[in-house]
């Protein structure tokens, strides 16, 4: 199989099911984020983790995909062939912030990114992560969007602040608190 196709060629692309739409298309750009901030997630997973850290990022890379074919059908009959966007990958997430969460100490301020190399990695994936979660709402006010989609981008971000937050715990850097002065 080849690579390119020179489908693309005059700035149209296919969605699942056939529709050409322009890659400007507020669906393309809203997948195309997911699938930047799914490389960012790799970027992450290849840095300095612990292995169970690794894990997770692998099983969200691979929820990342099934959001971003749901995001790739703009004819609703299409979605029945592919992977479910399931309750239990919010529900992962969610534990996962818990179970960090009890780790660190409260946030009771604004902090800076930064800090070490894989913290701040996570807080550009989460800066991505926002940005496609705000594409993809502005996409569910023209056409449909499952709302796990919209949910699971929301968690994911929480999820990638918390995971920046363990990783500065576990080298035992001191956050950088936002102040004006």
């Amino acid at each position: 199989m080849k690579i390119y196709t020179k489908t693309g060629d005059q700035g149209y692309t296919s969605l699942i099911g056939g529709e050409r739409v322009p890659k400007y298309h507020l669906r393309i750009e809203s997948y195309g984020s997911i699938d930047e901030l799914n490389a960012y997630i790799g970027l992450i997973a290849d840095g300095e983790l612990q292995k169970e850290d690794v894990n997770i990022l692998k099983k969200i890379q691979q929820q990342l995909f099934v959001l971003g074919s749901h995001l790739a059908v703009s004819d609703k009959q299409y979605l029945s062939t592919l992977p479910s966007i399931s309750t239990d990958a919010i529900k992962l997430l969610e534990l996962e912030i818990d179970t960090t969460e009890q780790t660190l100490s409260p946030l009771k301020n604004f902090i800076l990114p930064g800090g070490h190399l894989s913290a701040s990695y996570c807080q550009i994936a989460r800066c991505v992560c926002r940005r496609a979660e705000r594409l993809v709402v502005h996409l569910s006010s023209e056409e449909f969007v499952e709302n796990n989609i919209i949910i699971y981008l929301n968690r994911l971000s929480d999820y990638l602040f918390i995971l920046a937050r363990k990783i500065c715990h576990q080298h035992k850097i001191t956050e950088t608190i936002w102040s004006t002065k």
